[in-house]
């Protein structure tokens, strides 16, 4: 491709030799060669090699090279052309079999019974294509609510000439090489990158290393010793994130370029099956197995007894498009789609259709306490000495370190800033000077300023974890009095901070150091001989209705269980105050050394996890997961990566961080327990109208299967003409296209839902062979009393209206445990398309239509018999549906 003058500096040997590189695992070496080669580079030279400077690329440059290079994109998601949404529904194993019966009763002679198997056909894929598509537009409509954007700096040009530079918030697949990408903390790092400038950057790289712990990353030139391109200091890794400081780095590579490009290509598409998934896959193979068993049958019994093959074998025909549950893939696609919508309606967005299943099966809960159960609104309450006496002095420290740091400022440091008064009071900006700062790491827990003040004297001011700041004090202040620390103070200043974290408050200790005017640089060393002044807490308060949803979830049958980096103590008072038992609270140390079973074993009996890492909170989930529960993990941090992709169902929100969305299948719009009590709810709906139509569907085919066998073998001519069984099978599966819309019984939200396979064949095994009862009653009505022997029209038609009839109003029984009508009713839509139909069957033998289906006119007599089969018919199910209810549950 050639380039416009002025952009060929772009490819340059490595970018062509990149642009070049195949997909796939086999382009790795090379990407390890070329990340090499950058690290190798200062800072300059990498961006003159990118064709790039510090102020970025201009939007021309960076649209031209996004067209030669593709989206960053590592597997991009398949578009849903109406093409790919049709085929996708007519590619499944219920359509294909239909088909293939369709062309066999062509090839046979009978086009009637080819049209309406592929009328069938049509209108399961039809109705089902409308719902995906609506759903498919709905859910990119969503998804775009979700954004995953990258900062990165770009050169504004106005008239030809440039005119500064600008920090955008771009999509991260428009990131291309060359673009200067701004990082801090709870990033997610959008491409591989060499570093330009960091302060105080450390990266967690455990989605591609492994490594749980956080490396740091500074832009000094790397050598030839790292034993693998991750340990490259000066190069970030896309798909790892920021866990704390701030970084500047230029795009080297992007999309399945990167590192993280070559392990995604070789496990796209490798997609674990849910136990969703799995219950429609076994439910649909056991009803293949009934129709391999039972169409032989048929045409063999029909073939001898009636001695017309051809005949037969088009009535077996029959019988297996009857048997085939073709509607599923429609019922349960509405039903996903229909959920997903209602879903977002509750600020829920779903990323993942299936996962609303999931979502409605769960029954253990795992979340993080912070901004769940909390505000996530961090407030200075206390400014204590280390006496535990107010101290307005500590503040003013505090909030001095707190103005004057350059780094990304935490929580913490906001809550100290909100008191705005003290800035008058200090003259902040007149009084003092900064001269230096020693930022905030992870080992020393601990961030320091150096500040001159107006008189030119030099003062070094210390805040951060209360062990680390104790180690370095070896003097107190407490107004005018200044003494040593000895063992007391310590002894005092622990049962200060622990009466603090007992009540639920984040201690921060602050401390001081007079130093020498003439030191102009200052360093970590400095951080020696401190005098301690006390103690500011912050409270994090519980959300007012995170008790109440608590109470709901436990009532609704999930049980929340609380994993959280925070202390045991000020875990606790939380918890307490949220009204979770929290018993005894298992930290993360005492899972250090556990075996799988000690493990599961404690996951199964505790309630709250403290300080526990990110590995840690995934091994507590798959722990779960072991034990048979379908666990959902709600989380928005860094740290939250692993457990939700390690969850039966991943729950974020709209403003976690980027990788806790991506790893997400459920996003909610508001970080509350409440919002996700009405997911589940939603989630157990839609489970439960799927069931309905499975139950119906298995229960009724395998009644069939007595009411066919028994008829071939009794009459000597075929109990139902081919075209007479696919028009029962058509209007029936009309009737049924309503149940995604029905309502479902409280007492079945009430408890957690999954597939129970089992439960599901005990309940055909015992309700199906009913409607043969009534079957045979029907068969002695038509042959003794209307003496249809030697009229196979009318037996035809008599049992055509009283089969459609009892698969068309059965439906309203096996919907609810209750007593359908009275105490639970099916809604509206539901029960309009069963009225239709009901009129549609008894009407068709009256009609022209019914002449050309070779249906005739039944006796005024045969009616009221029809109402008491059909009354009796009701009142057995009944019956026998409560008795499976109380003895096996709802399923």
């Amino acid at each position: 491709m050639m380039l416009p003058d002025g952009k060929a500096r772009f490819l340059s040997p490595i970018l062509s030799r990149l642009l070049r590189s195949p997909r796939g695992g086999s382009h790795v070496p090379a990407t390890h060669d070329t990340l090499g080669q950058f690290a190798r580079m200062s800072p300059d030279e990498a961006m003159q090699r990118l064709g790039t400077g510090a102020a970025g690329l201009d939007a021309d440059d960076a649209a031209q090279r996004l067209r030669t290079v593709g989206p960053n994109q590592v597997a991009r998601e398949a578009r849903h052309t109406m093409v790919r949404e049709l085929a996708a529904r007519a590619a499944n194993s219920l359509n294909l079999l239909l088909l293939s019966l369709a062309a066999a009763s062509w090839f046979l002679g009978d086009p009637r019974a080819a049209l309406m198997i592929s009328v069938m056909v049509v209108l399961s894929v039809s109705l089902g294509f409308v719902q995906e598509h609506r759903s498919n537009r709905a859910a990119e409509a969503l998804r775009r609510m979700v954004h995953t954007t990258a900062t990165v700096r770009r050169r504004r040009a106005t008239g030809g000439s440039e005119a500064g530079v600008e920090t955008l918030d771009i999509p991260i697949e428009q990131i291309v090489p060359g673009d200067i990408v701004m990082l801090s903390a709870g990033d997610m790092i959008p491409a591989d990158l060499r570093l330009i400038s960091a302060r105080d950057l450390f990266v967690n790289q455990s989605a591609l290393t492994g490594e749980a712990m956080p490396v740091e990353k500074a832009p000094t030139v790397g050598t030839h010793s790292a034993d693998s391109h991750f340990e490259l200091p000066d190069i970030c890794f896309m798909g790892s994130a920021v866990v704390s400081g701030v970084g500047c780095g230029v795009v080297i590579l992007t999309g399945g370029r990167t590192a993280f490009g070559g392990v995604a290509d070789m496990i796209a598409g490798q997609r674990v099956l849910t136990s969703f998934d799995k219950g429609i896959a076994r439910f649909t193979w056991l009803m293949m197995g009934f129709i391999a068993v039972m169409v032989p049958l048929v045409f063999l019994i029909n073939g001898l007894t009636k001695g017309n093959w051809f005949e037969a074998l088009l009535f077996a025909v029959a019988v297996a498009v009857g048997l085939t549950p073709e509607m599923l893939p429609m019922i349960v696609t509405v039903n996903l789609a229909k959920g997903a919508i209602a879903m977002s309606r509750k600020k829920v967005i779903v990323k993942r259709l299936n996962a609303i299943q999931n979502f409605g099966a769960m029954d253990v809960l795992c979340t993080d306490k912070t901004g769940t159960l909390t505000q996530d609104r961090i407030i200075l309450k206390r400014h204590l000495d280390i006496h535990g006496n107010d101290s307005d002095r500590v503040l003013e420290y505090a909030y001095l370190n707190s103005t004057h740091q350059s780094g990304l400022k935490n929580l913490l440091d906001v809550a100290v800033l909100k008191h705005v008064e003290l800035h008058e009071q200090l003259k902040a900006h007149e009084q003092y000077t900064k001269i230096d700062e020693m930022p905030f790491d992870f080992e020393r827990r601990r961030m320091s300023v150096v500040l001159a003040r107006d008189d030119g004297a030099h003062l070094l001011i210390c805040k951060g974890a209360v062990e680390e700041i104790f180690s370095v004090c070896t003097r107190y202040a407490v107004d005018d009095d200044i003494g040593v620390l000895d063992e007391s103070h310590f002894v005092a200043a622990k049962q200060t901070t622990d009466a603090l974290n007992a009540d639920g408050f984040r201690v921060v200790a602050v401390a001081y150091k007079e130093m020498p005017p003439q030191q102009a640089a200052c360093s970590v060393k400095d951080e020696q001989d401190l005098t301690l002044l006390g103690y500011i807490a912050f409270l994090d308060p519980p959300k007012e209705t995170a008790a109440a949803a608590i109470r709901a979830l436990k009532a609704s049958g999930v049980a929340v269980k609380i994993l959280t980096g925070d202390n045991d103590i000020v875990t606790r008072k939380i918890c307490r105050e949220v009204g979770i038992d929290a018993g005894t609270i298992v930290l993360g140390k005492q899972l250090e050394n556990c075996t799988p079973d000690e493990l599961a074993a404690l996951a199964e009996r505790a309630s709250v996890f403290a300080k526990v890492s990110p590995a840690q909170k995934a091994a507590i989930v798959d722990a779960l997961h072991r034990q048979g529960h379908v666990v959902g993990f709600l989380g928005d941090g860094i740290n939250d990566g692993p457990a939700l992709k390690t969850s039966d169902v991943g729950v974020s929100v709209d403003s976690a961080v980027d990788i806790a969305k991506d790893s997400a299948d459920i996003i909610l719009l508001e970080k509350s327990l409440a919002v996700l009590g009405d997911g589940v709810m939603e989630g157990r709906k839609v489970f439960g109208n799927i069931t309905k139509y499975i139950k119906m569907g298995a229960s009724s085919n395998f009644g069939n299967m007595f009411s066919v066998l028994g008829a071939s073998i009794l009459l000597p001519f075929l109990p139902m003409a081919p075209i007479q069984v696919l028009t029962n099978n058509l209007l029936y599966d009309f009737s049924q296209t309503a149940i995604p819309t029905d309502n479902v019984d409280a007492e079945y939200l009430a408890v957690p839902r999954r597939w129970d396979i089992v439960n599901i064949m005990k309940f055909m095994l015992l309700v199906g062979p009913i409607s043969s009862i009534f079957d045979y009653v029907t068969y002695f009505l038509m042959l003794d009393v209307f003496h249809a022997w030697n009229n196979a029209s009318l037996f035809q038609t008599g049992w055509f209206v009283e089969s459609l009839l009892t698969q068309t109003l059965i439906i309203h029984i096996i919907r609810t445990a209750k007593v359908p009508f009275f105490e639970s009713r099916a809604s509206g839509a539901l029960m309009a398309t069963s009225a239709v139909i009901a009129v549609v069957g008894i009407a068709i033998p009256f009609t022209w239509l019914g002449h050309v289906l070779g249906f005739t006119r039944l006796p005024w007599t045969y009616w009221p018999a029809l109402v008491l089969i059909l009354l009796a018919y009701a009142a057995l199910t009944h019956v026998v549906k409560t008795w499976f209810v109380r003895r096996f549950g709802l399923g």
